[in-house]
């Protein structure tokens, strides 16, 4: 059997941005989040990428013991995105604060996004996240999380399908 030819330009398969909901648990499920120098030390790598236009940031989570982010990735890949965060902290938390390895669970689960209303539930899942665990009764309570307005975040991206 032959292998069918390729019509297609491979520029034209992959959009040029793609937008995830992103879950990573600490090694062990192990609380290394919980105290505010590296719960603060993870959103500055999220930052630290962002600037670098790696990814617009939507919505994050930092939790004592995983992460959510809602990022839309351009020029890279999903799992480059997640390594550049995972990676960054890792690094950055074993230099500063003493961390050792390993610090992550491998791998990371993620769920890609396509519309509007999925993009909005999730950006409400995420930032609810410390209101469902009763960690604060009011999610803007919450200093690790996007919830409130002292963190800078980027739009919905332009080419989610509209809510129907």
């Amino acid at each position: 059997m032959s292998i069918p030819i390729r019509n297609a330009n491979p520029a034209n398969i992959v959009a040029a941005e793609r937008t995830f909901f992103v879950t990573s648990s600490v090694a062990g499920k192990r609380n290394l989040l919980q105290s505010d120098r590296s719960a603060r030390l993870f959103i500055d790598v999220l930052y630290h990428y962002r600037s670098e236009r790696k990814y617009l940031l939507h919505a994050f989570v930092v939790m004592p013991d995983h992460f959510h982010v809602l990022v839309t990735v351009r020029s890279l890949s999903i799992e480059r995105a997640v390594q550049l965060i995972k990676g960054g902290f890792a690094f950055r938390a074993g230099k500063e604060l003493g961390f050792h390895s390993p610090v992550w669970e491998r791998g990371f689960s993620e769920a890609r996004i396509y519309d509007a209303e999925h993009f909005a539930n999730v950006e409400r899942y995420i930032v609810n996240n410390p209101v469902r665990r009763g960690m604060v009764e009011n999610a803007c309570a919450y200093p690790y999380s996007s919830a409130c307005s002292q963190f800078l975040l980027d739009g919905a991206p332009q080419g989610l399908k509209p809510a129907a």
